[in-house]
């Protein structure tokens, strides 16, 4: 009986070792920012390009409902990142469609600190961790960038760094003034207009920024947009 209870036990076990295993479940796709989807082109409206990292993409669709009427706002298909990503993408972000405007932000990826993985931001007091991009390697790329787009014969336009405010993880509060200070240099010396977005967020900054993030609530995503939708009207073709 022993031995028949013993047969059974090991024909189940082996039942349950050839049976078909689950496949372990995938982690749900989050869905892409509804910024990042196509823009369709409204016939005889001058074309706009918005180029930036996740701060951009917030207040894009703004934008767009601003300039309704008056501007086709398109953006690049992703997160802008650092100026070392602008540099790889810059030919393919802007293709070779007409643009009548160019309005554009790096900055607050090239300033975030980094150690042996740059895809995680590391502690800025932590040893070996380093701004992704240097201040003068920053200043090098902006330069390059600026050529690339200006040879496209659109109205280039600069959009000044984001505050990074205390407590912001991976990233030294203030550090986008010395980032900005730098951009100015290029700016000015390519004859570019700036739209001082710094500015326009820090005279709001606690009503609008996240608590110690470089992120922003929704209504301050429209309040940056307000500004940025002024200024292209400012630089669009006059009619």
């Amino acid at each position: 009986m022993k031995f028949i209870l013993l047969l059974a036990l090991f024909a189940a076990s082996a039942i349950a070792a050839d049976a078909p295993k689950e496949a372990p479940k995938k982690a749900a796709k989050r869905a892409p920012h509804p910024s990042l989807a196509k823009a369709e082109d409204v016939a005889g409206l001058p074309r706009v390009l918005l180029i930036g990292d996740s701060i951009s993409m917030g207040y894009t669709l703004d934008v767009r409902e601003l300039l309704k009427g008056k501007a086709n706002v398109h953006r690049i298909p992703t997160n802008g990142g650092p100026t070392t990503n602008g540099l790889k993408n810059i030919k393919d972000w802007l293709g070779t469609s007409k643009w009548e405007v160019i309005h554009f932000n790096w900055g607050l990826h090239d300033l975030k600190f980094i150690a042996d993985d740059p895809s995680k931001l590391a502690d800025p007091k932590a040893a070996g961790s380093h701004p992704q991009v240097s201040l003068a390697d920053y200043e090098k790329n902006l330069a390059e960038l600026v050529k690339t787009m200006q040879a496209t014969g659109a109205k280039l336009i600069w959009c000044t760094t984001t505050p990074v405010p205390s407590g912001s993880p991976g990233r030294v509060e203030g550090d986008e003034k010395k980032y900005n200070e730098a951009a100015a240099r290029v700016m000015t010396a390519a004859g570019i207009p700036t739209d001082d977005l710094c500015a326009h967020a820090a005279a709001k900054l606690s009503e609008v920024q996240l608590p110690a993030n470089v992120h922003y609530s929704p209504e301050g995503y429209h309040y940056l947009a307000e500004k940025v939708a002024v200024v292209i009207t400012e630089n669009l073709p006059k009619k």
